[in-house]
């Protein structure tokens, strides 16, 4: 156990080294990153005010060149509405459109109303030749496309347009020949129909207009948005303290090894699971971390022989394989008090005591663990150092110390509870025993104290029970031989079950009559 401890000690202190070693390196580059995240945020920010100032800039020059032509040829057309500038307008406007269907010559009869409209009106054109030119040209474009799309659907079966109109039909006159020549005879029509193929015309992409001044260049590297790489570093950042949250909560838990003990208690301790799940649920919880606003106080009671006094062992076996002999306390009331002793200076003994290892707990910064078995058989001045030992408002190194207090008090109503919700798996009314504690002393009436109910053995359990101790005292466990000395103890039968009115107490006197 020397050399053990010993080499326990250098590969705490070899462990703690490395551990202060990582944790300086992971400040030092915590507060580089974070340096370095202030440094192209402050970047970001001045390029984002440097584009959004050029932004509004041209934006307000080409609003001001905008406005100025918009007004330059509304001061000229609005004076002279003529009905040639009207017509004109009109015309324009309805060929951009597509909404005449009229496919005659648009020329001749802009040109015979404006012929009309100079007449009436000799007043001089006010429109530049540009202008008119523009929009003499859109009317020829305009004709030549509606005379197109004619001549496409005027097709036939055969695919040869026809070269002149149908003299039975009577003629438009706006309506231009779609070729010269006599009329043809009518064509014959087949069963090799041909449809004419019409293409699906493209829509035109919104087009982006450039300034005149400045040409198209794609945007470099350096000035695209940096905010992509910046929220993959804070969600890289964030992700690595929440591991480094978890990690340290298995910190906490390794090094007490409440596998190893959840093991050990369920192998060892039998027709318990409840209260060992219930157990190990408020130890995993409390010892994940260092920081508590109270003391842990667990409460176990069940009847006589059920295994609290052995569970109790087991725990301090446990603990102090894991924290030390010197952090471990397994105080047994009949032995530390007896009752011809004097109880004020033991409730002063027991004071004094748990201030010491709960300073050198401290020092460790670990968790020390006190078991009290016989609390029953406590006198009121120790119990009342048990209730300010759990009180909230108190120095922190008594605050972070796991309390487990053994008895059998209530072990009355745990019975008869079990005895009547034997057809349910009905928890025992906890509510109930602590009313019944707390009149015995005000302790369990305390918030901050988790009473754990061990229920009644059955007869199976005790058939295990037999077969441990003969196992260990090295005789041959007859299956038969443990039936019969189980049938010797006395049972509560209730609903087809067998429960043993003193547990696995008489099994060690059982086998030693062997």
């Amino acid at each position: 156990m020397g050399i053990l401890n010993k080499y326990h000690i250098m590969l705490m202190g070899i462990l703690n080294k490395y551990h202060i070693m990582l944790m300086g390196i992971l400040n030092k580059y915590h507060i580089m990153l974070m340096g370095i995240l202030n440094k192209y945020h402050i970047m970001l920010m001045g390029i984002l005010n440097k584009y959004h100032i050029m932004l509004m800039g041209i934006l307000n020059k080409y609003h001001i060149m905008l406005m100025g032509i918009l007004n330059k040829y509304h001061i000229m057309l609005c004076p002279h509405c003529c009905p040639s500038v009207l017509y004109i307008s009109v015309l324009f406007f309805g060929q951009m459109g597509d909404k005449e269907d009229s496919s005659g010559s648009f020329s001749e009869e802009a040109k015979t109303e404006e012929q009309k409209a100079k007449l009436i009106h000799p007043r001089p054109s006010l429109i530049s030749p540009e202008l008119k030119a523009m929009i003499r040209i859109r009317t020829k474009y305009q004709a030549l496309k509606r005379r197109r799309l004619d001549s496409a659907t005027g097709l036939f079966a055969s695919g040869r347009p026809s070269t002149g109109p149908d003299p039975s039909l009577p003629t438009d006159p706006g309506r231009p020949s779609m070729g010269p020549g006599p009329p043809t005879a009518p064509e014959i029509f087949t069963s090799n129909v041909k449809q004419a193929t019409h293409r699906r015309r493209r829509r035109k992409g919104s087009r982006v207009l450039f300034p005149n001044n400045c040409c198209k260049v794609v945007p470099s590297d350096k000035d695209r948005s940096r905010a992509k790489p910046f929220f993959v570093l804070f969600g890289i950042i964030v992700s690595l303290q929440v591991y480094n949250a978890i990690e340290n909560l298995d910190d906490h838990v390794a090094p007490y090894d409440l596998e190893g003990l959840d093991k050990t208690l369920r192998r060892e301790v039998f027709g318990q699971q409840g209260a060992i799940e219930e157990l190990m649920e408020h130890l995993q919880g409390y010892l994940s971390t260092y920081a508590h606003s109270q003391p842990l106080a667990l409460a176990l009671h069940g009847p006589s022989g059920v295994g609290k006094s052995h569970l109790g062992r087991l725990l301090v076996r446990h603990f102090r394989s894991v924290l030390g002999e010197d952090l471990v306390v397994q105080y047994f009331t009949l032995h530390h008090c007896p009752v011809q002793g004097d109880v004020g200076q033991c409730a002063r003994e027991l004071s004094l005591w748990v201030e010491e290892i709960v300073e050198h707990a401290e020092a460790q910064e670990k968790i020390p663990v006190f078991v009290l078995d016989e609390v029953e058989l406590m006198p009121a001045p120790l119990l009342d150092v048990l209730q300010g030992l759990l009180q909230p408002n108190q120095t922190n190194e008594r605050l972070n110390v796991i309390y487990v207090l053994l008895s059998s008090l209530g072990q009355e109503e745990i019975t008869r509870h079990i005895l009547q919700n034997v057809s349910c798996t009905a928890k025992p009314a906890r509510a109930l025993l602590r009313h019944t504690l707390a009149e015995h002393h005000p302790l369990w009436a305390e918030a901050g104290l988790d009473i754990v109910s061990l229920t009644l053995l059955e007869k199976s359990h005790v058939m295990e029970c037999l077969l441990e101790e003969m196992t260990r005292e090295g005789f041959y466990p007859d299956h038969g031989h443990i039936e019969r000395l189980a049938e010797e103890l006395s049972y509560f039968t209730t609903m087809g079950h067998q429960y043993s009115q003193n547990g696995c107490k008489q099994v060690v006197a059982r086998v030693n009559l062997l």
